[in-house]
């Protein structure tokens, strides 16, 4: 299938490793010139050149990546003003933050709450308050939030998360019920599972030290209770991030697709 993106312009965040990358590789197979962003320089480089290596991105498919941190104006003006890339003027955002640490919300003080809302609800907001408008007077855009699984079943240790995730979830469903929505842009959130990533070892680890167990063990058990009896890929997970890009899912808006081999036990 021809998702119809290719000369399309991504941003792509959190891309050096994990999902993001998943997603900017994905995106750039289907002809889309990428952005990629990431705080660490030396990793998103490698990231870059693995995606412009691969057999299956063209030679004509611009592969870029701006090492900031974009939670902060100084990092998002970086961005912005990426040698070769398209200003402002993106046809395709992907939000994508690395989830706040795990713990008990007894530990947790303000700054932390303030932290994570800025990273995962407040940086989001203002990609998309700094490109939706160009999207819609253009007639194409796509913004998908890399969210989380728990937004739907909140997981105990994840607090900050579970609560930042929702606030961004809130406001997204009245964005994309908005006006944008009759002039070619859609915003939805992709929810990730249990895929197969340093921040899933990260959240059993925290797990496994709650429980007295080691992470091999929660591991196991983690796999036996999805259906699918195994954890996701970053690679998959893009194929669905490219999807929800392409022209063909120009119809699905505000919408939370969860990605998690069956794991959720509720039918909404």
């Amino acid at each position: 299938m021809d998702l119809g993106i290719a000369g399309k312009w991504a941003l792509v965040c959190g891309a050096s490793k994990g999902l993001g990358f998943g997603c900017a590789l994905a995106l750039a197979r289907e002809g889309a010139h990428v952005v990629l962003v990431a705080r660490g320089a030396e990793r998103l480089a490698k990231a870059a050149a693995e995606i412009r290596a691969n057999s299956s991105v063209s030679a004509l498919t611009s592969v870029l990546f701006v090492a900031q941190d974009v939670t902060t104006g100084a990092g998002r003006d970086a961005v912005w003003a990426a040698p070769g890339g398209p200003g402002r003027a993106f046809d395709i955002v992907v939000t994508n933050a690395g989830g706040p640490p795990p713990g008990d919300f007894r530990d947790w003080d303000r700054e932390a709450w303030l932290k994570a809302i800025d990273a995962n609800m407040l940086t989001p907001i203002e990609l998309m308050k700094a490109t939706v408008d160009g999207m819609a007077a253009r007639g194409f855009g796509r913004i998908v939030n890399i969210t989380s699984g728990a937004v739907k079943a909140p997981i105990d240790v994840l607090g900050l998360s579970n609560g930042a995730r929702s606030g961004l979830t809130g406001f997204v469903a009245g964005l994309a019920r908005s006006g944008i929505a009759a002039r070619g842009v859609t915003i939805n959130n992709l929810l990730p599972g249990a895929f197969d990533t340093d921040r899933l070892r990260g959240t059993l680890q925290a797990a496994a030290d709650k429980r007295g167990q080691t992470v091999d063990e929660v591991l196991a058990a983690r796999r036996a209770g999805i259906p699918a009896k195994r954890f996701g890929t970053p690679e998959e997970f893009g194929a669905i991030c490219a999807f929800l890009c392409s022209v063909q899912a120009g119809y699905l808006n505000g919408q939370n697709v969860l990605a998690d081999g069956g794991a959720y036990p509720g039918t909404h």
